[in-house]
């Protein structure tokens, strides 16, 4: 199954507070999912503003809905916790440069 969600970035790249920043955004989103999770889909009742949702940190902007490609390959389904999740999510920041 594809991965539901994407995340858009700007061009921005993000300082390491600002990473922390994140960090603590979206383990508060996704600690309100049903855990364990075996799709993205599953996470969307817990997003403040579903499908719309946009994490934001510093000049950094992600968009709930680009997580999916963006950073897909990065997750590996299924979630135990959300700080599984997020792990993984703030491994494909890294990778793909979104922190200095």
């Amino acid at each position: 199954m594809n991965n539901a969600f994407v995340i858009v970035t700007e061009t921005w790249t993000m300082s390491s507070n600002d990473a922390e920043l994140l960090r603590e955004e979206l383990e508060a989103v996704f600690a309100d999912a049903d855990f364990p999770v075996e799709d993205p889909m599953e996470l969307v009742p817990a997003l403040p503003d579903g499908p719309a949702t946009t994490f934001e940190a510093g000049d950094v902007a992600v968009d709930v809905m680009e997580l999916g490609a963006t950073y897909g390959e990065y997750q590996e389904y299924p979630y135990e916790t959300a700080a599984d999740l997020v792990d993984d999510l703030m491994a494909g920041f890294r990778e793909e440069g979104l922190f200095e």
